[in-house]
């Protein structure tokens, strides 16, 4: 995410030279005068304002400042307000301070104490927006290990919230790579059975003679090679979860197995006659359509019913509007930790081309082109080649106005935020993730209704 400056200064010559101490790191916003820097401040939504106090139509005094300052720390509290002052003008400093800037900076100008104290004031933004994002994610997923700003996926996580203290079996469907074993690791951490164990088996990728073993153990010599008992899968998960992956490659005779252990909640070990009493929560997934496999002859209908007590059908990235970017910078910031290659970014056309690609192989697949990226990549900015994406030019002029795909997704988050609150402002704004004011704010910028009788709903 780049870093925004707005500079309000009202002498041109020196809101040029503030201008020109900083590098093309940082998008900078210019303003001359209070209604200027108001509307600057909804556009930009700067992280740090220099604002020199004396601006016109009093440009020998300090009201219109601090009448600017008030209404930046109403308008935007998170946005840190540097105060320009002159040499000998101490007193509307710390009057300025007391209201609630984080810092001044005193003429004439220098170019490396004001990149000095503004850099301090990013660092300072950076480190409190990290820190509500940490402590309160009302805006992104709370499942630990999921990324996601889209609705399909919030309304996947929000289900998982709500199963999770409940004892059901859970089937799980989705394509490969959409996050499933997550999804079901948080079923897990999310339940009673939190400090118990979690086992998982992938149903296909044992060979059918061994799965029934490992799935519900066996007796000493029971067969060629047991020289000692063994327990399965289902009695290792005893008072936790057990999560089934790629139920539909079961093969049919195991099927009829677990459906018997799935109704009385007992393993018969192979080789043994005495039935073992297992207390576990059952979850299931496959990229596979169990339908299709019911009709053809593949999968037992009684079994679909008995592990499908709560479905979870996981969207594919393409169809999750707006995760791709979304993930992609996450999986940057934290592969680039990792890879000892931290700051990265990805320029103009890697954002285009993570748009346009339809990610058949999902969140896996996104997880090798940006380690792939991160390697490859000569600067500290990822190109769509180093992410092996091809990009169409001819929507890409489309794609690069950040500002409008950004509007966008804002507009249609606070359309669906009022409708699912019933038009009650301050569950909206706490849905949004955003204070009150700020909701009001952005309902005022993209002149959106705000009250039910007026939307027609």
């Amino acid at each position: 995410m780049s870093k925004r400056l707005l500079i309000v200064e009202d002498d041109p010559g020196l809101q040029s030279q503030m201008r020109w101490c900083f590098n093309g790191d940082l998008e900078i916003g210019l303003a001359a005068d209070r209604d200027s820097a108001l509307a600057a401040l909804r556009r930009l939504e700067p992280d740090v304002v220099t604002l020199d106090l004396g601006l016109p139509p009093d440009p020998g005094g300090a009201s219109q400042g601090f009448a600017l300052l008030e209404d930046i720390l109403r308008l935007a509290p998170q946005t840190k307000v540097i105060v320009v002052t002159g040499r000998e003008d101490k007193e509307n400093a710390v009057r300025a301070i007391g209201m609630g800037a984080s810092d001044f900076y005193q003429k004439p100008l220098d170019a490396d104490i004001l990149t000095f104290v503004v850099n301090r004031a990013l660092r300072l933004s950076e480190l409190e927006r990290e820190n509500r994002e940490l402590s309160n994610p009302s805006n992104s997923s709370t499942i630990k290990g999921i990324v996601a700003a889209s609705p399909q996926m919030l309304s996947i996580c929000r289900t998982i919230e709500k199963v999770a203290p409940a004892d059901v079996t859970t089937l799980i469907t989705g394509e490969t790579g959409t996050g499933k074993e997550l999804l079901a690791r948080a079923l897990h951490d999310l339940s009673h059975r939190a400090n118990k164990p979690f086992a998982a088996i992938n149903c296909a990728a044992i060979p059918e003679n061994l799965l029934e073993s490992e799935l519900f153990g066996f007796e000493k010599g029971s067969f060629t090679g047991a020289t000692q008992s063994k327990k399965g899968k289902i009695e290792t998960a005893n008072g936790g979860t057990l999560f089934l992956d790629e139920i539909g490659d079961m093969p049919m005779p195991l099927q009829a197995k677990l459906l018997r252990f799935l109704q009385e909640r007992v393993v018969d070990r192979v080789g043994s006659v005495n039935p073992v009493p297992v207390d576990v929560r059952v979850v299931c997934a496959t990229h596979r359509d169990v339908r299709q496999l019911i009709d053809s002859g593949e999968f037992r209908e009684d079994l679909y019913y008995r592990i499908s007590e709560i479905t979870l059908d996981v969207p594919a990235l393409r169809d999750r509007d707006g995760d791709a970017l979304v993930i992609a910078q996450s999986l940057l910031k934290s592969l680039g930790k990792q890879m000892d290659r931290p700051q990265m970014s990805f320029s103009e056309d890697a954002i285009a081309g993570i748009n346009q690609y339809s990610w058949p192989g999902n969140v896996r697949e996104m997880i090798n082109k940006v380690k792939r990226a991160i390697i490859m990549a000569d600067g500290k900015r990822i190109t769509a080649e180093d992410l092996e994406l091809a990009c169409d030019n001819s929507v890409t002029d489309t794609l690069l106005n950040l500002r409008q795909v950004r509007e966008t997704a804002e507009r249609r988050a606070i359309n669906q935020a009022l409708q699912t609150s019933g038009f009650n402002m301050a569950q909206a704004a706490r849905l949004l993730g955003v204070t009150r004011p700020t909701l009001y704010n952005l309902t005022d910028k993209y002149n959106i209704t705000t009250s039910s009788e007026a939307s027609g709903a």
